[in-house]
């Protein structure tokens, strides 16, 4: 990969992927206000209590995944083509449990809060409605962060360049649209 150390070409590189993000993010937000979602917010107590942290976990763990996967490729360790071998898989595997973890950890401290706060809630629902949002944006991060990073690299991106907007937008919009999922799928099963 053709190193680009300039501050044109990171400004280059990185603002296409700003501006998407820009538009991804105003659209994630346009989702928090449909009926829908205050649907949901309303009749799920601690939906809101629980969304900031679900989103940042998004954007935590995976973040972490761009970050090491971009090292990787820059040391020579990741082969710039998708190859199920052991630092790639390992890399993936542990981004996916964490993920995984952190989302019901944050329904399970989402309850106790609630539970402080005198409120009732259900831990089922809460735990159901991570799982769920957490499995889906999993799969979604996974899918369009490996092809940014490697896509982007073998034409020449520098993928510390990209990825944490990619990310972070990313992880709003499904995070945003998976725990809807989740909701109607805890409503489904409860």
């Amino acid at each position: 990969m053709v190193r680009h150390d300039s501050a044109v070409d990171v400004y280059r590189q990185a603002l296409p992927v700003i501006l998407v993000s820009l538009v991804a993010g105003l659209f994630a937000g346009t989702l928090l206000g449909t009926e829908t979602m205050r649907d949901g917010i309303e009749s799920v107590p601690g939906l809101l209590l629980l969304l900031p942290a679900f989103l940042a976990t998004r954007g935590g763990v995976y973040g972490s995944l761009g970050a090491r996967l971009s090292s990787g490729l820059h040391q020579g360790i990741i082969d710039p083509h998708f190859e199920w071998n052991g630092p790639l898989r390992n890399a993936i595997i542990a981004s996916f449990l964490n993920g995984m973890i952190v989302s019901v950890f944050i329904a399970v401290l989402a309850w106790v809060v609630l539970l402080v706060l005198g409120r009732s809630g259900s831990l089922l629902e809460l735990v159901i409605i991570l799982f769920v949002a957490a499995l889906l944006s999993a799969f979604a991060m996974l899918g369009v962060l490996l092809t940014v990073i490697f896509k982007g690299y073998r034409r020449g991106l520098d993928p510390d360049n990209v990825i944490g907007p990619v990310v972070t937008t990313v992880g709003d919009v499904f995070g945003v649209v998976f725990l809807l999922v989740g909701v109607s799928v805890a409503g489904v099963l409860l």
